[in-house]
């Protein structure tokens, strides 16, 4: 006999998240990528020209872990770094050719996963779901 009369939510929530974010890691390495490839992929694509603190911040990182990450995408030819000439002391990282290709892959990878998550699921439920989500976080932030 356990201590709760259910699961505890945030232990459910845990493991549900812990589940999903291993699968669609699996998704992305079978598709070609990771998920920090694609995060900064997509931080790119979503802004452009953005500098190096900008996009660690959108993807919710430290600096010297999204360095390390640029280094293999810049060695890999997924994107360039160049100085902002308005200060040279900022990076602006663009996407490549082989990076925009590798965005579309991942990206069509992303939403097949996204549609596989959403089976079984009405628009309604998922808006539901979104607003629990949003109510747990208000909780967590309080």
């Amino acid at each position: 006999m356990t201590p709760f009369e259910r699961p505890p939510v945030g232990m459910n929530l845990g493991r549900t998240a812990k589940l999903v974010a291993q699968a669609f890691d699996a998704a992305l390495v079978e598709a070609g990528g990771t998920l920090p490839v694609w995060l900064t992929l997509l931080s790119v694509k979503s802004s452009k020209l953005a500098n190096q603190r900008e996009l660690a911040g959108m993807i919710g990182i430290q600096g010297a872990t999204l360095t390390h990450h640029l280094n293999a995408m810049e060695a890999q030819g997924l994107l360039t770094r160049r100085r902002d000439p308005v200060n040279r002391r900022v990076h602006l990282v663009e996407l490549t050719e082989a990076g925009e290709a590798m965005f579309e892959t991942l990206r069509k990878a992303a939403l097949v996963f996204d549609k596989r998550l959403r089976v079984g699921l009405s628009d309604e439920r998922l808006a539901e779901f979104a607003q629990v989500l949003a109510a747990l976080r208000n909780n967590v932030e309080s």
